[in-house]
């Protein structure tokens, strides 16, 4: 296949959207569980403690709150994240002094991967916007902070316009790109990293299916361990402004440092942790195998 701009953006567009729908399938049950963590620390001891609470409190349904916009907002991202990656990758070439068909080295494309993060957090933050609050709806109604309502979908959109405007849905957008930009270096550089560690010399699309969910857990841990206070504040802000203003990252940052201790920043990360290899290897083996097989069927045209 001669290289065309357009078709190569639809591939990765494509492939990301399938690694997005991968990811979330995998790993939303721990994601639920990372969200009430970081947002409520004082109601749960543990994510023991918080799976009974929750499956107490709410069902078996409780674990997938928020699973239809958690697919709006890991299609939306890893689409744009991926189709950007491929752009981004050209740019790196061109500031490098590279020919376009040229292989970057590890670091370069986690560059690639920092600079397309950015764009993938404007339509991430209004869909994870709306993820964390259905979430956390049952905590928010029985803390006082909000009054019972409908716990749907629609029901957060129409409070949020009606509240906020469309300017509403960028709450927490500041954290969301403290924790994109340089989550997804880490995230780009520890998969490539491991990818070039299990080639071992080899072509790195010659990897089996185990190397590149090993590769895109290690790459996932990296990310969350670094950028996961960052995470814990963006969710912080974007559950509780549903009660009212809530002050910015610098002020629940303070806030939350000065009240709870460092401790309470990383409220939650167990899940997440357990939740990084499934979902993240998951997403890039779909990603990888999807991409592969466009790639091929457009080849033979």
């Amino acid at each position: 296949m001669k290289s065309n701009p357009a078709i190569q953006a639809a591939i990765d567009l494509t492939a990301g959207a399938a690694g997005g729908t991968a990811c979330v399938i995998t790993g939303q049950p721990f994601d639920t569980m990372k969200v009430k963590m970081q947002t409520f620390p004082n109601l749960y001891r543990g994510l023991l403690n918080c799976c009974i609470k929750t499956y107490t409190q709410v069902g078996f349904r409780g674990f997938y709150k928020g699973t239809t916009p958690a697919l709006i907002a890991n299609i939306a991202e890893n689409s744009v994240l991926f189709m950007c990656y491929g752009f981004c990758q050209q740019i790196v070439r061109k500031i490098v002094g590279l020919e376009k068909t040229s292989k970057l080295s590890d670091m370069q494309n986690a560059t690639a991967g920092s600079f397309a993060s950015a764009f993938a957090a404007l339509v991430l933050c209004p869909t994870e916007l709306v993820k964390c609050r259905l979430q956390t709806m049952y905590e928010m109604q029985t803390s006082g902070k909000i009054a019972e309502s409908q716990n749907t979908v629609w029901s957060v959109v129409k409070g949020i316009l009606r509240k906020d405007g469309p300017l509403g849905f960028y709450h927490g957008l500041s954290s969301t790109l403290l924790r994109e930009v340089p989550g997804y270096f880490l995230f780009f550089g520890g998969y490539e990293l491991s990818r070039s560690f299990f080639a071992s010399g080899r072509s790195k699309d010659e990897l089996g299916p185990i190397p590149l969910m090993l590769s895109g857990g290690f790459g996932g841990i990296c990310l969350w361990i670094a950028v996961y206070p960052v995470d814990c504040i963006k969710s912080r802000i974007q559950v509780l402004s549903m009660s009212g203003k809530q002050a910015g990252f610098v002020g629940t940052f303070a806030s939350v440092l000065k009240n709870e201790g460092i401790g309470a920043l990383y409220s939650g990360l167990k899940p997440t942790l357990i939740r990084a290899f499934p979902a993240n290897g998951a997403l890039f083996l779909a990603y990888e195998y999807s991409r592969k097989l466009m790639m091929s069927q457009f080849e033979a045209y």
